[in-house]
Formats: structure tokens, C-alpha cells, sequence
């Protein structure tokens, strides 16, 4: 029998705890997992449940949860680098309104991690004892930063989901067994991302153009501006699937704002989280690309034992690793990547002193 939690992949234990505490659910939950683990469809399918009574994915209030269009339930999103004290303060306001259809109300907050200290001290008191029939479901990808947060709530883990989990959602969904691989392999445990991966016709040939790049450089600078063009073009063709993917978000929005005879109200924040996404889009890509640069010159490390200069091999995975890292600081891509591959060697320099040599 169908039911809401088949949304959620490969996350047996946190949903059985989430089942478990339907029946007697306390004031606050904080799901905390890495991005694309499954914990935003599990909030929405939870607050679906809470609602509903039942886990039937056809009913109408579980329905309107998992699309994220139930007047009961409000998700708020940070408005640019974190959730302010003006979003709790929402958040607080909601909270004290009376439920439009039942008398149970749920407010979804996502990247509680990224809540300004003053946001969390402006929630925490409504966040210990909120009105009767309010439900706060907290999403974070770390604890770390939110000792007096989870202290309030019922915390439940999300592991990183492994690859065959993966693998297993995307051929259910009716992707070929091939593509569902490739798709896993780039996708970093994020099965959100494997979805847009699985469907990218060019996923293979990116994987193969970062692949070759050890073989491709040859000292020039020509040759470097070169690549560094080649792949930003092609990460921007890339993002092409999630890029109609948030041009259906929005014509979805434009389409439950008419429903609830409402003519504004979450453009801006769709509009910001776009941007957020397209961003992390590019930051993966590229990190997803390095690390298949990184494995070429591991490989050459345990599989070639006529490498002339073995030290730069090392550092040159450690180069990659750091340019990796300092892609979430919002370098400029171009020129890190000219500098990277400027500073690594060449494979070939490696087989043509062989070649002499014999």
C-alpha cells in the first residue's frame, strides 16, 4: 500500500521514529541531515501525518503537505545568508493564529543551523511552550551550533544516504540502471541531486573532460584557458535541468497563490532559494569534477611505479583538495581554476621521460 514515507529513501530508522511519535506527537522536532538526505520530504510527509491522521499519499490534506501548499502548514526559509530575528518573529506570529481547517497547525523552519543568535533567542521561548496544537519541525544540516535548540526539541538523525539507496530511488522512479549509477557516483549522497544528475545526458562526457585533464595540460597557459572554458560552459549547461525545474516552482507558486486567492506572498524567497541552489549546483559540479581529477593522480600513485616525480603527485591532490574547500567562499571560478591547473603536472610530461628512458 502506497504511503507518504515512500518519498523518503534509505532512512528506516529516522522514519520509524517519526511514525512512531505521529500518534503522540511532541511540540518540536529538529531533523537534522546532510543537504539531499531526505529530511524536507520526511518534514512534509510528518506534517502531512500530523494533519491527516493517516499516511495515505491520496488524501487530500497529505497531498496539499507533500506539495507544500497546505494553509496549515507554513515553511519559512533564510532570506539571504541566514533566518533573521524578523523571520522568527513571523514565525512567532504564525504560531499564534488560529488553524484555517483543522486545529492542528505545523511550521517547517529549514537551515535552523543558519538562524541569527538573536533569531534563536527571539524563538526560544515559543519554540519550549507553543500554543496548543502548534507543531514546530526544525531542519538543520548540523547540531553543532544549536545546543538550546535541540535542547527543546525531539531530535532525529539523517544519515548521508549511501549509494545503492540511491541507486535503488532513482531506477524505482524509472531511471535506466546505467544512468542511475553514473548519477549516484557524482551525486555526493544527495539523492536530490542524483535526480537532476540522472536526467543530464552530459553527465558521462563532463565526468571524462575533468577525467582527461591530468593528460590535457602541457605547461601552457593557452591550453589551461582553454579547459577552464570548456568546463564552466559546460557546467552552465548543466544547470539547464534545475533551471526548468524552478521555472516549474514558480508557475506551481503562481498556481497555489491563485487557488488561495492570494496574489503575492513567497515570490522573493522562492526567487532567493533559486539562486542558493543554482549556486551549490555549480559548487558541486565542480567539486563532483576535481575529485575525478584527484583519483587520476591517485591512481598513477598505486598503478604506475615508473612516475619520475612522485611529490608532485601528492601535492597536486592536496592543491585540488584545497581549491575544493574554497569553492564555498565565492571565489571567482575562472581564475581558481587557472590557477589549479597552471600548478599541476602534466601525465604526459610523466610518459614521455619514461619513453626517453627506455
Amino acid at each position: 500500500m502506497a504511503s507518504v514515507w515512500d518519498t523518503v529513501a534509505g532512512q528506516t530508522h529516522a522514519l520509524d521514529q517519526l511514525q512512531h511519535s505521529a500518534s503522540q506527537p511532541v511540540h518540536a522536532y529538529l531533523l537534522i541531515g546532510p543537504e539531499g538526505c531526505g529530511k524536507e520530504e520526511a518534514a512534509r510527509a510528518f506534517a502531512g501525518v500530523l494533519l491527516s491522521g493517516n499516511n495515505d499519499p491520496s488524501d487530500r490534506i497529505n497531498d496539499l503537505a507533500m506539495r507544500g501548499a497546505h494553509p496549515d502548514i507554513t515553511e519559512i526559509r533564510r532570506e539571504g545568508a541566514s533566518i533573521s530575528r524578523d523571520q522568527a518573529e513571523e514565525a512567532i506570529r504564525i504560531a499564534y493564529t488560529t488553524a484555517i481547517e483543522g486545529k492542528r497547525k505545523v511550521i517547517i523552519m529549514h537551515e535552523v543551523n543558519l538562524m541569527q543568535d538573536a533569531a534563536v533567542v527571539r524563538l526560544l521561548k515559543t519554540l519550549e511552550e507553543p500554543p496548543e496544537g502548534v507543531h514546530f519541525i526544525l531542519l538543520a544540516d548540523n547540531v553543532v551550533s544549536l545546543p538550546t535548540i535541540a535542547s527543546r526539541c525531539l531530535t532525529i538523525h539523517f544519515g548521508q544516504l549511501d549509494e545503492q539507496s540511491i541507486v535503488s530511488s532513482l531506477i524505482a522512479s524509472g531511471i535506466s540502471p546505467q544512468q542511475a549509477d553514473v548519477a549516484a557516483q557524482s551525486a555526493g549522497g544527495s539523492l536530490t541531486r542524483a535526480r537532476l544528475l540522472a536526467t543530464d545526458p552530459q553527465l558521462v562526457k563532463r565526468r571524462e573532460m575533468f577525467a582527461n585533464i591530468p593528460r590535457r595540460i602541457d605547461g601552457t597557459g593557452a591550453t589551461v584557458v582553454a579547459i577552464v572554458d570548456q568546463i564552466l560552459g559546460a557546467i552552465d549547461e548543466a544547470a539547464e535541468p534545475l533551471e526548468r525545474q524552478h521555472e516549474q516552482e514558480v508557475a506551481q507558486l503562481e498556481e497555489t497563490l491563485a487557488v488561495m486567492g492570494v496574489k503575492r506572498g513567497g515570490k522573493k524567497q522562492l526567487e532567493d532559494r533559486h539562486k542558493r541552489e543554482i549556486r551549490r549546483h555549480r559548487t558541486d559540479e565542480l567539486r563532483a569534477g576535481l575529485t575525478a581529477v584527484a583519483g587520476v593522480y591517485r591512481d598513477e600513485l598505486v598503478n604506475n611505479p615508473h612516475i619520475h616525480h612522485r611529490d608532485s603527485y601528492f601535492e597536486a591532490i592536496t592543491k585540488i583538495h584545497d581549491a575544493m574547500e574554497r569553492f564555498s567562499l565565492n571565489v571567482n571560478e575562472g581564475l581558481l581554476l587557472r590557477n589549479l591547473f597552471w600548478s599541476i603536472p602534466s601525465l604526459n610530461t610523466d610518459a614521455a621521460l619514461e619513453f626517453l628512458e627506455q
